[in-house]
């Protein structure tokens, strides 16, 4: 994990020299926007391998530089927001943020969420390959395909898809997909698991079709 890039997007000056800090001597190399602008001109430059990007920020916001890079990268993404509110979050979701952070937060739980998306966004879980339809799924090297195009997942979508496919024809509930897909530690709202269902079976296509919803309890991902 050492020597991977973040891009640390904040326009706060003491918390934006914090994280780097942290980050930097945690093996990380590090690279600062002030402002959107800045974000989007050093993402496309640097390829960063994950983004800590603040919602409010001078130029573009946080929401605008997200759905840039979401148009060209999967890349994991942790938000920072001052916003407690349940709509907000929902909304970055919707956008394919895959963790938040609120204000006021600590800098080593920061660490720790970066540290766990990159874990699971980058290294082999194991040699698991899945075959559904024209789907194929390889869990080493974190891939999705329908027939030779590869999906552009944000890794809580591969997550989630191989949970899925993991459990076919079986009604998962949504506590338990939060718990899988999510952690336990996860202090989100269960309409995170409907908002992200909604964004993979949009990338699925046809396939998505027979991604249902279970009445009262959750989703099942039909048989062939």
């Amino acid at each position: 994990m050492a020597g991977e890039k973040i891009l640390v997007a904040e326009d706060e000056k003491t918390i934006r020299d914090l994280l780097a800090r942290y980050l930097t001597k945690e093996g990380f190399q590090v690279f600062e926007a002030k402002n959107g602008k800045e974000a989007l001109e050093i993402f496309e430059k640097e390829n960063p391998d994950a983004l800590i990007l603040d919602v409010m920020m001078p130029e573009y916001d946080g929401w605008s530089v997200l759905k840039r890079v979401r148009k060209v990268s999967s890349l994991p993404v942790l938000m920072l927001t001052a916003r407690e509110e349940e709509e907000d979050k929902l909304f970055g979701f919707e956008l394919g943020v895959d963790d938040y952070v609120t204000k006021p937060f600590s800098v080593k739980e920061v660490v720790a969420r970066v540290k766990a998306l990159l874990k699971r966004g980058k290294e082999p879980e194991s040699g698991e390959k899945y075959r559904y339809r024209e789907l194929t799924v390889n869990v080493s090297e974190h891939e999705a395909r329908i027939d030779k195009e590869k999906l552009n997942l944000t890794p809580k979508e591969f997550d989630l898809l191989v949970v899925f496919l993991e459990n076919k024809n079986q009604a998962l509930p949504r506590e338990r997909i939060l718990d899988r897909v999510w952690g336990y530690d996860y202090y989100g709202d269960l309409r995170t698991v409907d908002t992200h269902v909604k964004r993979l079976r949009k990338k699925l296509g046809p396939l998505g079709e027979q991604l249902v919803t279970v009445r009262g309890i959750g989703y099942r991902l039909e048989e062939e």
